[in-house]
Parts: structure tokens; C-alpha cells; sequence
């Protein structure tokens, strides 16, 4: 296995980051998760644009998105495999211990795993932890991924895949790595980007695809609408078939079925939409 760490490939065994690296002491990075199938890239464009946003907002310089397609590319040539989860990850590099940055640039690291496509339908519950739709993180996809570890070990240890959060005013808004759509009477609804939630690449895109509508949703909107499904990078469009105790039955529904459909036969005809 090969890595890109700071300039080139590495062997998986030798490839070192400083234990001063800001974003192993205080999380102080951003990533990006890309989807390869058979040695090329969906939405390439999309992740970097949003890489570039997510350096931005955290106060980082901004990465050479050239480098980085250029690692990417590398890193995919050198790790071939029918489908794969392509991690970018961008930290704020070699620090003195505490909040305040270093001088000596900063850490890129792209590397490549196996992924397994994701099922038809899955189960998800809600959590009673918020989403802080006024931090400053809020919309920015950081390492700082501590609340998303809690929380998806809950929801493992309940036999769901995903967990689903409200924000801090009772809004639905987001899983700890998706996000969320409900199909109310025929009309699929998605919560904005101001209830908190990531800007997904896979959201937007079903959002375009679908005609979705940006709605501001109680959290129990759940324990009503007709259809509810997740978008993510390696999820596409996946329907759920359980939220807590909540059976919906007839899962793929028809609205989702169809979003699903619809996404697959956009997605295959552009690789870079």
C-alpha cells in the first residue's frame, strides 16, 4: 500500500506524521472522503472546491489543489481497486503543544482504502446530542471528528448504521457522516445548510437531481414522513428502513427508488459533475 504524505508515495510501514502534528494534538485539520471506482474519481472538482472552503473557514492556508490531484491521482495508480474510499486530509502541521499553530507548513496526506458498496437500505437512530448550527466549525469538514465517534458507536450498539442529529433549536439536520431527506406527500425535503448540516457533495447533487426543496424540519418529522434516505459519498442515495423503533415499511419507497435511479444513471454518465 501507498501513501502520499508531504510531496511524494510511501510505503504504508514507513510513512510518519509528527506526534507535534496540530492534527493529532488538537484536531486541527479538515478531510475530504472521495469515491474511486475503477481507478477514477466521482466529483474530483466538487471535494477540492470544498477543501479550499474548509481551509478557509479554519484559517488555513489554502492547499495546492494541483498538488492534490496530482497525489490523488498517484495514490489511486498505485493502489488499484474496484472501489475505494480516497481520504484527503490536510492538517495545520508540525506545532508547539496547545492552540496556537506553527511556522513549518503543513501536513497532506492522501490514502486509500477498500469500500464495500453500501446496502439498499439501512437503520438509523436519532441521538440526544445537538449540532451547533452558530459554531465556528459549523459547515467546515474538520478532523475534529470526536462527536460523530460517539455518536456512531451508538448507533452500532443499536443496530444502526447511521445516527441522525437535531440542531440546538429542535431542527432536523444531519448524520454524523450524511445527510438526511424525507418525502412528504410526494416531495422530498432535505434541511438547508443554515440548520448546521455539511454542504454534502452528494446532497447538492441529489438536490439538483431530484428537485429536492431546503426545508426547515422539526426533529420529529421522523416519526412522520413518508420515506426518509441518507446521501453521502460512499452511500449515493441509500433508503432507511428503520429510525429507532420506527419501521417504514415497503423500503425503497417509490420518491426514493426513483432518487436512487436517478442518481446512479447521472452519476454514470459524469464523473465530475
Amino acid at each position: 500500500m501507498k501513501i502520499w504524505l508531504n510531496g511524494g508515495l510511501q510505503d504504508l510501514d514507513t510513512a510518519r506524521v509528527s506526534v507535534f502534528d496540530h492534527g493529532l494534538t488538537v484536531g486541527d485539520g479538515i478531510f475530504e472522503t472521495v469515491k474511486s471506482v475503477e481507478g477514477r474519481t466521482f466529483a474530483l472538482t466538487r471535494h477540492l472546491d470544498r477543501l479550499a472552503r474548509s481551509a478557509r473557514g479554519l484559517g488555513l492556508p489554502e492547499p495546492d489543489l494541483d498538488e492534490v490531484r496530482a497525489a490523488c491521482a498517484a495514490v489511486i495508480d498505485a493502489n488499484p481497486m474496484p472501489l475505494g474510499r480516497l481520504r484527503i486530509t490536510y492538517t495545520g502541521g508540525l506545532s508547539p503543544l496547545g492552540s496556537d499553530r506553527g511556522d513549518q507548513g503543513q501536513t497532506l496526506v492522501v490514502a486509500l482504502g477498500d469500500a464495500d458498496r453500501r446496502p439498499d437500505t439501512t437503520a438509523v437512530i436519532t441521538v440526544p446530542w445537538t449540532r451547533n448550527e452558530r459554531g465556528a466549525l459549523t459547515g467546515l469538514k474538520t478532523t475534529s471528528y470526536a462527536e460523530n465517534v460517539v455518536a456512531l458507536a451508538r448507533a452500532h450498539e443499536q443496530g444502526a448504521s447511521e445516527a441522525l442529529f437535531a440542531n440546538t433549536v429542535g431542527q432536523l439536520c444531519e448524520g454524523t457522516g450524511s445527510n438526511v431527506f424525507v418525502v412528504l406527500d410526494g416531495e422530498i425535503h432535505t434541511p438547508p445548510v443554515a440548520s448546521g448540516c455539511l454542504a454534502g457533495i452528494t446532497r447538492a447533487l441529489a438536490v439538483d437531481w431530484t428537485g429536492a426543496r431546503e426545508t426547515d424540519l422539526p426533529l420529529d418529522v421522523l416519526d412522520r414522513a413518508d420515506e426518509v434516505f441518507l446521501t453521502s459519498t460512499l452511500r449515493d442515495v441509500q433508503a432507511v428502513r428503520r429510525i429507532d423503533g420506527r419501521e417504514l415499511p415497503g423500503t425503497p419507497g417509490p420518491v426514493t427508488a426513483k432518487a436512487m435511479r436517478i442518481f446512479d444513471e447521472r452519476a454514470a454518465d459524469d464523473l465530475d459533475p
